[in-house]
């Protein structure tokens, strides 16, 4: 476990779910709510910041030097305001935002984020589903804050691909080395965690869309062999 504090902005369903996945990372975690009604929240010790510059009431309960801001706020506006405030105060503290779309995210990085989550309306349940089931933390730890050459992919069922009419839970992930399959998403854009019951029992169809994890050369070479095409590759999003 890291001695740093991982510092949420930001108190809504996204940042609890941020909380399950960190809070065994570092030492401390914090979180923090523009409403003071939210401090009264049972199960969680919520403190309060206006978007001021003024840092002091923060800094007389942490380290700032060993911390880490995820930045979660669900107004953009407000949460490249939060950048631009953490990042004119602190030079060296590691920003972490999430943008609803590539302009939000050329925003936050523009406003001093070190890194963007992209999340859009399409994957905001395939980033749940990360946060949410062990199999990914690690995977997702590295993507999200170390310097790693792993990626993730959406590719999407052609109709040669020898995936189709396949039952999910006949196929063995096992053969397809480099590869972590996370999810599968349908054409209504419905996401499921790719080992839910529900999942399990789904047929895959043509333009059903699986999103994974892997190295570039692994994730080709998946491609190749399942005879299917790259859908969305959230690593062009320059992390």
């Amino acid at each position: 476990m890291s001695d740093t504090t991982a510092l949420i902005f930001g108190y809504n369903n996204y940042s609890i779910e941020m909380l399950k996945n960190v809070e065994h990372e570092y030492d401390k975690v914090k979180i923090y709510s523009l409403y003071e009604k939210d401090l009264k929240t049972e199960g969680y010790s919520i403190g309060h910041f206006d978007l001021s510059d003024n840092w002091q009431e923060m800094e007389d309960d942490i380290d700032i030097k060993k911390s880490v801001a995820f930045c979660v706020l669900e107004e953009m506006d407000k949460n490249v305001f939060l950048v631009i405030s953490l990042r004119s105060t602190y030079e060296n503290l590691s920003i972490i935002a999430v943008a609803s779309h590539k302009e939000d995210a050329n925003k936050l990085l523009m406003a001093g984020a070190n890194k963007v989550i992209p999340l859009v309306e399409t994957t905001a349940d395939i980033i749940t589903n990360m946060l949410e089931n062990p199999i990914s933390n690690d995977i997702l730890h590295e993507i999200l804050y170390e310097k790693s050459a792993l990626k993730i992919a959406q590719i999407k069922i052609g109709k040669e691909s020898h995936f189709k009419d396949e039952e999910l839970s006949s196929i063995d992930w096992s053969h397809y080395n480099g590869i972590i399959v996370l999810s599968i998403m349908h054409k209504d854009m419905k996401s499921e965690f790719i080992y839910s019951s529900k999942a399990k029992r789904h047929v895959v169809q043509e333009d059903d869309v699986l999103v994974v994890v892997g190295f570039d050369q692994d994730i080709k070479d998946f491609e190749k062999r399942i005879g299917s095409n790259r859908y969305v590759n959230w690593n062009h999003w320059g992390w």
